[in-house]
């Protein structure tokens, strides 16, 4: 017998798999593959490797299909009856269908030439992955899929978006004839790697040493850094800013982990 709650639960799952379609599509056309013009060229190149001196180099890039591949595969996977997984995937239905709509969203702002309008998008898609990242700290994953799954996917795109965000926000500033009060590209860009690197480091911190999101975050400083060295936009201050980023947050999360592991091994033998 259908109950009020099993109606619920299955119009969260079909809601989930809907938006998962729609951010798929919306990835295809910021591809450029549907005939519009891919995002590195929507809006007048503004989000090009060498519009800003946050920019990630274009492969990059590349790591949004590895994330589109994990949203699907979660929006199949909550679909599964496994019962041990059923309260997390409801506590986390909300956040992961905003995300999946604020992303086609922003996709579509930007193939628009709405600059302007990415950047609300892409600060409120951050806000959302924080919210899911918090929501899913909560509990544990209840075996190897879930946890590559849904925390694996959605960390990294937490970890993605950190940065996107940060390359969005210069972006439409300097679109916006922002010229930085005079201080110069190398200030601004080593400012904002080092800003990013502390925000891997909270995260690395807060989410108990969680891999996928310093991964993320790690990729994209690392292409902020290559393409300061090559290209256009030289900046070497900037760069050198980014791979220390990366080093810190990934020497901080193994650190807070083996911690972690440390004090859950004392206790089990506190209660063996």
């Amino acid at each position: 017998m259908l109950t009020k709650g099993m109606v619920m639960r299955w119009f969260r799952k079909v809601v989930i798999a809907a938006s998962a379609v729609v951010a798929l599509v919306g990835s295809f056309i910021g591809s450029g593959a549907a005939g519009g013009t891919p995002i590195a060229e929507a809006a007048g190149g503004a989000l090009s490797a060498s519009s800003t001196a946050v920019a990630p180099a274009g492969p990059a890039f590349g790591i949004w299909s590895v994330v589109y591949v994990g949203l699907v595969a979660f929006a199949v996977w909550q679909f599964l009856p496994r019962r041990a997984d059923q309260e997390r995937h409801d506590g986390i239905a909300v956040p992961a269908t905003l995300s999946l709509l604020l992303n086609a969203a922003w996709i579509l702002s930007v193939q628009a030439g709405l600059l302007w309008a990415s950047e609300p998008l892409i600060v409120a898609l951050l806000a959302v992955l924080v919210w899911m990242f918090v929501r899913l700290r909560r509990s544990r994953p209840s075996g190897l899929v879930e946890a590559v799954v849904t925390d694996g996917t959605f960390g990294l795109y937490l970890g993605w978006v950190c940065v996107a965000t940060a390359a969005n926000t210069a972006a439409v500033l300097t679109a916006a004839g922002f010229r930085g009060f005079g201080l110069g590209q190398d200030v601004w860009g080593t400012l904002v790697a080092a800003v990013a690197g502390l925000v891997g480091v909270v995260v690395a911190v807060g989410g108990r040493g969680r891999l996928a999101p310093t991964a993320a975050l790690g990729w994209g400083l690392a292409w902020i850094a290559v393409a300061r060295l090559d290209g256009p936009l030289v900046s070497v201050p900037t760069a050198v800013t980014a791979v220390v980023a990366v080093v810190a947050v990934v020497a901080v999360t193994l650190v807070v982990r083996a911690r972690a592991g440390w004090a859950a091994t004392r206790s089990a033998l506190r209660t063996a």
